[in-house]
């Protein structure tokens, strides 16, 4: 049975800016919904877990890191046991990969609990064996980090909902750090770790940002679910390279930390703060 890659839970406040209404999730189930969305894919670590990934070219799949390590003792996951299931639908994928290599940012570090450090680099590239040509599977390209405001959209595998993807197509970014951390108004879950962020525009999906961590706003003008992302832009162009390069810094499991970090409080107006309880 496997077991959900766990998104840390933080509790947040946040304020300036009212609720609006966000699109349900809709289920992918049939190939016709699922149309332009066969990039994304389940990440099937071993026989235990799976995180959520997309094709960014025919042999790069952009997660989470912390989908790479056994978060209790901060053991690096053998590149050999990853397989990436693109459009995964009730037991059948449009295609599948091996992952050969796999490369995170040399500053993410394992923790129990996320906090600033470890969600603004929470950010790793697969390399599959082979090229991903299928006939359908379309790769996403990427841009910049969306803003305050902006209307947003996610496809995610998550719990009770891990043999076929969902989509909600409309939630909203309430802000960002200046370190590059995204809050959305956007729903996952466990299992949903390295789930796509995309800007929508005339039919075309880019992917802006990557799911890290979810929330629960409980104070200020907005109360509700959160949930935390990743900015790209360097910080992917640097993994692209490392991976081009063999850079050893980035393929190398960072080493765990033997303090187990406490969970922190995010505050703030247009820009969050991680503090200590």
């Amino acid at each position: 049975m496997l077991i959900l890659r766990a998104l840390t839970l933080f509790t947040i406040l946040f304020a300036g800016q009212a609720a609006a209404q966000d699109k349900p999730l809709t289920a992918l189930q049939s190939g016709l919904v699922a149309q332009g969305w066969e990039a994304v894919g389940r990440i099937d670590i071993g026989s235990t877990g799976f995180c959520t990934g997309a094709l960014i070219s025919d042999r790069l799949v952009l997660t989470a890191a912390h989908c790479l390590f056994d978060r209790e003792t901060g053991t690096r996951y053998d590149d050999s046991s990853i397989l990436f299931r693109a459009g995964w639908r009730n037991g059948f994928a449009v295609a599948e990969g091996r992952v050969v290599r796999s490369v995170v940012h040399p500053e993410y570090r394992v923790t129990r609990n996320a906090t600033e450090e470890t969600v603004m680099n929470d950010l790793a590239l697969l390399e599959l064996a082979r090229p991903m040509t299928t006939r359908g599977i379309t790769p996403f390209g990427v841009r910049d980090m969306p803003t305050r405001g902006d209307t947003v959209a996610v496809v995610s595998y998550a719990r009770g909902r891990l043999e076929a993807p969902s989509l909600q197509d409309q939630c909203r970014v309430l802000g960002s750090h200046d370190l590059g951390v995204i809050y959305m108004t956007c729903a996952v879950d466990f299992g949903a770790s390295g789930s796509p962020v995309f800007a929508v525009e005339d039919g075309r999906a880019e992917i802006v940002s990557i799911v890290s961590a979810k929330g629960m706003s409980d104070g200020g003008d907005f109360i509700g679910e959160v949930a935390f992302g990743v900015a790209l832009g360097p910080k992917l162009d640097m993994l692209r390279e490392a991976l081009a390069a063999r850079d050893a810094r980035f393929i190398q499991a960072p080493a765990p930390q033997t303090r187990k970090a406490a969970p922190r409080r995010m505050t703030g107006d247009g820009g969050a703060r991680f503090l200590r309880p």
